[in-house]
């Protein structure tokens, strides 16, 4: 990243320029102080990397990327902390991740770039007198830099909140994962004295939530160009190819009668929700008084949790026992006494594949503490684990490209959430050439005039996802044939 006197629009106390210029001109190769970024040697940005880049420097330090994962936010954002160095002298990086996971990855990948980051998170205790400390020495002259990762939660704290103040303006945060800090609370926590600002997200747009996906703009700045998309990064290499293959799972009496239910409530709402349109033109109002997105997680949880994937799970892995580096997807809840059945579909997917099948494989959630985590993901990469079976936590973020297939037994109707898992498989690895997915579709029961065409206008949009899954797919055809009878069925051929 080399620089021009082209210069873009004044920032309260300093000027950006636009990089990337002129060839063979910087002054990168001078040994920056510890702690103090440096781009490493071997660091040779992708030409939409250094582009969006650009991108960011011309909207005068403001701006969201939204690229593939697997495509390199985390390199292209350390990249412009260390331009930003070189520039205007940057005095702090803060970065904020959703989980603790994410503190740590983010750690090992800023001491690449000659960083010795603060890992704010957890126990007050253990880094507040740190991040205080490093504050006073900045003002004071005796430090160059300072370099904070923490999570979302412990920015909303006040131990955290309590410190903002004394960030000085030549501060960058970055927001990773950043969709989910359009929710209110944390919103609201974001530090307003700092005005260079990039969120990074596959995809930045919130379910459901317009005004959080709007805020979350208005706070770090619009998509920037160029956006880079799953076949992009598949395209580049970015990605490896995959082979997808749809296995479609029926409901039981008892699952279709309260799908059928869950229909009708849910048709009930969308039909107010027209009319609230009409009426008050505001559709703020209709969700904030009425209960459609409760109603879409639970029926989102009843299809995630159907009892004959595990029949499906079975009858799949019974001639795979000699496969390895497999991640399991299991539902995070289902629809009776969700928080204490959360772990059900997780509890009988490791008794199948463990207990009945011979496989070695662990669990990987929320509640697995971060050494075990570290333990476990080497135990995946060496095969000594032949699969993790895991709940959420590995959708966002989480670095491990030894994975080869992937069994989603848990259907979102969120984009993000499959979005998140195919990149989490596709990554690249010396060991694979390409990944497989294998993806349960659950079918809708029949269904009366009422609810059939509820049922289709819910069912365009999750056919989407599986459609975009299958046009990717090295097996495309196939995949795509396996789908026809459902698209035929409800007559959506023309997705």
């Amino acid at each position: 990243m080399y620089l021009t006197q082209n210069s873009v629009q004044q920032l309260p106390s300093f000027r950006l320029k636009l990089p990337f210029a002129k060839e063979g001109r910087g002054s990168y190769h001078h040994q920056p102080l510890p702690g103090c970024p440096r781009l490493p040697s071997s660091l040779q940005l992708r030409q939409y990397q250094r582009q969006v880049v650009t991108n960011w420097f011309a909207n005068n330090g403001r701006g969201t990327l939204k690229m593939a994962t697997g495509s390199g936010k985390t390199i292209t954002a350390l990249a412009i902390a260390c331009e930003l160095y070189q520039q205007i002298n940057l005095q702090v990086l803060l970065v904020v991740c959703p989980y603790r996971h994410l503190v740590t990855q983010w750690a090992r990948e800023c001491e690449k770039f000659n960083l010795q980051p603060i890992l704010a998170f957890e126990n007050v205790r253990s880094w507040q007198s740190q991040l205080s400390t490093q504050l006073y020495n900045l003002r004071s002259g005796s430090q160059g830099f300072i370099t904070i990762i923490t999570t979302n939660s412990t920015l909303i704290g006040d131990g955290f909140q309590s410190q903002l103040k004394y960030l000085p303006p030549k501060t960058l945060i970055i927001g990773d994962e950043a969709h989910n800090l359009g929710a209110p609370k944390l919103e609201e926590s974001l530090p307003r004295r700092v005005g260079l600002r990039l969120a990074l997200s596959a995809t930045p747009e919130r379910y459901f939530d317009d005004s959080g996906t709007q805020s979350l703009f208005d706070y770090f700045g619009p998509v920037l160009q160029p956006e880079f998309t799953l076949r992009d990064a598949i395209a580049c290499g970015a990605l490896v190819h995959y082979l997808y293959y749809p296995i479609l799972v029926e409901l039981t009496e008892a699952e279709s009668i309260a799908y059928l239910k869950l229909t009708k409530k849910i048709g009930r709402s969308l039909l107010y929700r027209e009319r609230c349109r009409d009426v008050i033109c505001n559709v703020s109002t209709f969700e904030d008084s009425e209960d459609l997105k409760p109603l879409l997680m639970q029926r989102a949880r009843l299809i995630g949790a159907a009892a004959n994937k595990l029949t499906a799970l079975r009858q799949l892995m019974a001639t795979r026992r000699e496969t390895t580096h497999t991640l399991f997807y299991c539902s995070d809840g289902s629809l009776e006494m969700e928080q204490r059945s959360s772990l059900r579909q997780l509890k009988a997917v490791v008794k199948i594949i463990g207990g009945e099948l011979g496989y070695k494989v662990s669990t990987y959630t929320a509640q697995t503490p971060l050494q075990e985590r570290e333990v476990l993901r080497r135990q995946f990469e060496s095969g000594e684990l032949q699969g993790l079976v895991a709940i959420r936590c590995l959708d966002e973020g989480v670095d491990i490209p030894a994975i080869k297939t992937a069994v989603i037994l848990s259907s979102s109707g969120n984009p993000r959430q499959f979005i998140q898992r195919r990149g989490r498989v596709l990554r690249p690895h010396s060991s694979k050439e390409r990944a497989t997915i294998y993806d349960m579709i659950v079918l809708p029961p029949d269904l009366d005039r009422e609810t059939i065409e509820v049922e289709r206008n819910l069912l365009r949009k999750e056919l989407r996802r599986f459609v975009e899954f299958a046009d990717l797919a090295d097996n495309a055809g196939e995949a795509r044939m396996k789908l026809w009878d459902l698209q035929k069925r409800y007559g959506l051929l023309d997705i």
